[in-house]
C-alpha cells in the first residue's frame, strides 16, 4: 500500500482496522504502518484508535480532474489548456517551467502534495496532501514583460474573487502577493516569468490555498496563518474549492491580458490591508518607516514618508512589515 492509497482508504473520516486496511490491500500491518508514520511525517494527522484501527479526524475529498472540470463554467473549460491532477510534485509551478516549450496556454497543474513547494524569495510552502490547493497555471502573453505590471496583485484580487464566491468572507490582500486573513496567511501567489522584455513571454502563476490547518502545521509554518475552515466553519469541497479558484484565473488573466492591471484597481483597494497603516521596509534601499497609501497604476507599493514625501516601492526589491 501507497500513502496515495492509504489517504483514499480513510478519506471518509471513519475509522479502518489495520487488519481491514492489510486484507484489502495484500501486505503487512507492518507496511500499513510504515505508510501510516508516512501521511503523518507529511502532515497529515492520522490517528489511531486502538483496536478500531486509523481515522481522520474529518473527511477529506481528493483531487479528481473529472469533478473540478465538471465544476467549471462551460465557457472557461473550453478555453483552458491540459488540466492534471497530480498526488506528488516538487512543485506544480516547477512542473510547468519544464513544459513551458510545449504546454498549452491556460494549462493547470495540480498536486496532492509538494516535496520542495515554494513561497515568494524562495520560502518553503507547506504542502500536506488532502488538506489545502497547490495549483499552478501558465499564461502566454504577446506584450511582453512591461505590459504585465502589477499582475501578482491582480492574481491576489482573482483568488479574493474565487472565495468570495464560496460566500466566504474576511480575507484581505498583503502586497506584494499574500491573501490574508484573522491576522494569518490564507493564500500565497508566486509568478515567475519567462521570454522577451518587449516580445512574447509567459507566466507560470502559482497558488497556495489554505483549506484546513492543524496546530502541527500552524506551528511549523512559522508564521501566522489561517485557513478556509477557520473562516467558514466548514471547508468547501476541495475540488468545488478548486474549480473557482481555476475559473477566476481564467477569466481574471483573460481580462489582464486585454487591459492590465486597471479593471482590478478598485477591487484590489476595497481589500488593501496596509492602506492606511504604519509600515516598516526594509530591502535593497535599507530601512524605512512610512503609511502605506495603496498602489499606483502598475502596482508598485506607496508608502508617505515621515517628511511628507511618496515613495513607490517595487516588489523585487523590499519586504513589507506591519509596523
Amino acid at each position: 500500500m501507497q500513502a496515495q492509497q492509504l489517504l483514499a482508504a480513510l478519506a471518509s473520516g471513519e475509522a479502518v482496522s489495520g487488519a481491514q486496511l492489510a486484507d484489502r490491500t495484500g501486505v503487512t500491518r507492518a507496511a500499513i504502518w510504515k505508510q501510516v508514520e508516512a501521511l503523518r511525517a507529511r502532515g497529515v494527522p492520522v490517528e489511531a484508535r486502538g483496536a478500531a484501527g486509523y481515522r481522520l479526524p474529518w473527511p477529506v475529498q481528493l483531487l479528481d480532474a473529472a469533478r473540478i472540470r465538471a465544476a467549471l463554467p462551460r465557457s472557461c473549460a473550453s478555453r483552458l489548456g491540459a488540466l492534471e491532477v497530480h498526488w506528488e510534485l516538487d512543485s506544480t509551478s516547477s512542473e510547468l517551467q519544464r513544459r513551458l516549450a510545449e504546454a498549452a496556454d491556460l494549462s493547470v497543474v495540480l498536486a496532492e502534495t509538494q516535496t520542495a513547494g515554494r513561497g515568494r524569495r524562495g520560502r518553503t510552502w507547506l504542502s500536506p496532501p488532502g488538506l489545502n490547493l497547490y495549483l499552478s497555471c501558465i499564461k502566454r502573453f504577446d506584450r511582453g514583460f512591461a505590459a504585465l505590471s502589477g499582475l501578482s496583485l491582480a492574481v491576489g484580487t482573482m483568488v479574493l474573487r474565487a472565495i468570495d464566491s464560496l460566500g466566504i468572507e474576511g480575507a484581505g490582500l498583503k502586497w506584494p502577493n499574500d491573501v490574508l486573513a484573522a491576522g494569518g496567511k490564507l493564500a500565497g501567489v508566486l509568478v515567475e516569468l519567462s521570454g522577451e522584455y518587449q516580445g512574447p513571454c509567459a507566466a507560470v502563476i502559482g497558488v497556495g490555498l489554505n483549506l484546513r490547518l492543524t496546530e502541527a502545521l500552524r506551528t511549523q509554518a512559522g508564521q501566522p496563518a489561517c485557513d478556509l475552515a477557520t473562516l467558514a466553519g466548514e471547508p468547501p469541497d476541495r475540488n468545488l474549492v478548486a474549480a473557482r479558484l481555476i475559473a477566476a484565473l481564467a477569466e481574471g488573466l483573460r481580462e489582464f491580458e486585454r487591459h492590465g492591471f486597471a479593471p482590478f484597481a478598485d477591487d484590489y483597494a476595497r481589500h488593501d490591508l496596509l492602506a492606511g497603516r504604519r509600515l516598516k521596509l526594509s530591502g535593497a534601499q535599507g530601512h524605512v518607516e512610512g503609511t502605506g497609501e495603496g498602489v499606483d497604476a502598475r502596482g508598485a507599493l506607496q508608502v508617505r514618508l515621515p517628511d511628507g514625501q511618496l515613495r513607490s516601492v517595487d516588489s523585487a526589491d523590499v519586504t513589507v512589515r506591519r509596523a
